[in-house]
């Protein structure tokens, strides 16, 4: 029974990722994020069976079916990393899903596969583009206060729980992103940018002051060893190379939330 829900869980991710590619593509363009998809070089409509996620991509060998294009890996990388994401929380979330309220399993889930979803999106558009768009970072603050009432931080209190938010909750978000708004002062934004420190106020909030703090700290241990690897083996980047953070960021988070990560 865990397995089969865990693969619908999958698949429903798996289609959510798709949706996510198109948002991360168009976002800050002129282009809705309804209407058909197309490919990118010869405009070409694409069919049903070039729209399924992750088999498409390897039914077409990475290709467009009329101009032969390279699409990008992005696309099934991710659609999987969504499908993962929506598979782990329904299994972090089981004990209220089969002993509990289905309502506050519903709830939690909703909650944290949108979060999740939009921190993905987060994560991709910083490693195109090198910026963290405001108003995602505006939207992940919005959603993470308000969650701060209904979901606890405490991993006793597992899924929906709403209640009044301690001193320290409230506080969480400011003091994650302090150290990152006092970097991007000091260096005058060559060592971190401004919008790290947006992007961590809702991080500190979404998880609490102890798991947020795990999650930034790995994300640093993880960030510098992909840069040092990148300095050492890659010829495109030297010491001075601009490196998006929001990735690390997000990893971090990841891992802190679905593993409990407690380091401090």
């Amino acid at each position: 029974m865990i397995t089969i829900l865990t693969i619908i869980f999958f698949s429903l991710g798996l289609i959510i990722g798709s949706f996510l590619n198109v948002v991360i593509l168009r976002l800050n363009t002129e282009k809705s994020f309804g209407g058909r998809s197309a490919c990118m070089v010869c405009r070409s409509q694409l069919c049903w069976y070039e729209l399924i996620p992750v088999l498409s991509f390897l039914f077409l060998r990475g290709r467009c079916r009329n101009c032969k294009t390279k699409i990008s890996f992005q696309y099934p990388l991710v659609e999987l990393a969504a499908g993962i994401i929506f598979a782990a929380l329904f299994i972090k979330f089981q004990d209220v899903f089969f002993f509990n309220d289905p309502v506050a399993f519903s709830l939690t889930y909703a909650f944290y596969a949108a979060v999740f979803s939009l921190l993905l999106v987060v994560a991709v558009y910083d490693l195109k583009h090198k910026i963290i768009p405001d108003a995602l970072s505006c939207i992940l603050g919005i959603m993470a206060f308000i969650g701060l009432f209904f979901f606890s931080s405490d991993n006793s209190l597992l899924g929906f729980s709403p209640h009044i938010p301690s001193t320290l909750e409230f506080s969480s978000g400011l003091l994650i992103a302090l150290p990152f708004a006092f970097f991007w002062l000091v260096s005058r934004g060559a060592w971190m940018g401004l919008g790290d420190a947006k992007l961590a106020i809702g991080l500190g909030w979404l998880l609490g002051l102890s798991r947020s703090l795990s999650g930034v700290v790995l994300s640093f241990w993880i960030g510098a060893v992909v840069g040092i690897a990148l300095v050492v083996f890659s010829k495109k980047h030297g010491m001075k190379s601009e490196i998006p953070f929001a990735p690390y960021l997000v990893l971090g988070t990841l891992i802190a939330f679905f593993f409990e990560l407690h380091l401090f």
